[in-house]
């Protein structure tokens, strides 16, 4: 199984304001720690200061040599999936085709608000947007005509360094709609950590191998894992409980977070699920300092 960092994005103060030279440390001390990518989340506005993701991506293309870059999930629909696929192939290429597109519909109703996107429409547009990108990321390709968008006499240059493009991984919490548009259309599975726990995975694999996905070829992995090792974890699941209007005892089962033997259990029965990637999301005033307690005390 592989380890993945994600780059925090929310939390940041006026008191500890963000600097370039945080990111420096915190991309290359995930390297150093072993973790093969990292990623960033996709919001325009959510609860408190949010950090954009794909311009943290583009920052930290300097430290992140070696390193995947993933969009754990990206929006397509807000952002529109012209210009989702041009920044897309814009890093692919920068890195030499170590992308991962990871899309969804996202769950904030004020991001479609302000993209001006109906919300009851997201879903549906989100089906006709990975035909965009598959279209736009492929010379030649046949155009993509739907009900929302078009790429008739479009073309996208250049192209993704990847043939084909970056990988396209789609993000259900595991109902049967979601994973049979994640069995249909896409390259890989996105799992949410804060909505499943090591059973609900591995019946969401279940499902997709139903569906005719083989599990050794068909990727997989668990996102937004936001992340605590240390005694004082029920500070940090308060602070979860209250932000995602979640029950604490609910989020003390599902996320890693907790004395570093109650993680490592948790993250030993994803590993027996079938995950095969985890992105964890360092929470507390040092998130360096997290990643590197996740590696010593947990790994």
């Amino acid at each position: 199984m592989e380890f993945c960092a994600h780059i925090p994005q929310i939390g940041w103060n006026a008191a500890q304001p963000f600097t370039i030279g945080m990111l420096e440390r915190y991309v290359t001390t995930a390297r150093a720690l072993g973790f093969t990518a990292i990623s960033a989340n996709d919001h325009i506005v959510y609860k408190g200061s949010w950090l954009d993701g794909p311009t943290m991506l583009s920052a930290a293309l300097p430290f992140a040599d070696g390193l995947s870059l993933a969009t754990t999930i990206g929006l397509p629909v807000v952002r529109g999936p012209a210009a989702y696929a041009k920044t897309m192939a814009m890093l692919d290429n920068l890195t030499g085709g170590r992308v991962i597109a990871g899309v969804s519909a996202g769950s904030s109703h004020d991001d479609y608000v302000l993209a001006g996107v109906p919300y009851d429409e997201r879903w549906k547009r989100l089906d006709e947007s990975i035909g965009v990108l598959r279209a736009l990321w492929q010379p030649g390709a046949p155009a993509f005509r739907g009900t929302f968008y078009s790429t008739e006499g479009m073309s996208l240059d250049p192209a993704p360094a990847r043939a084909g493009g970056p990988p396209v991984w789609i993000g259900s919490w595991g109902s049967e709609r979601g994973m049979r548009r994640v069995a249909t259309l896409g390259d890989g599975w996105l799992a949410s950590a804060y909505n499943s726990t090591p059973e609900r995975f591995a019946h969401g694999l279940a499902t997709l191998v139903e569906m005719g996905r083989d599990p050794s070829t068909f990727s997989n992995a668990l996102a937004t894992g936001w992340m605590h090792v240390g005694d004082d974890s029920e500070a940090v699941l308060t602070m979860m409980a209250a932000g995602l209007d979640r029950p604490i005892n609910e989020l003390r089962e599902q996320l890693p977070i907790g004395p570093p033997s109650k993680v490592a259990d948790l993250v030993a029965r994803y590993r027996e699920a079938g995950l095969q990637r985890m992105f964890v999301w360092p929470l507390g005033h040092d998130p360096v300092e997290q990643l590197q307690r996740f590696a010593d005390a947990v790994l």
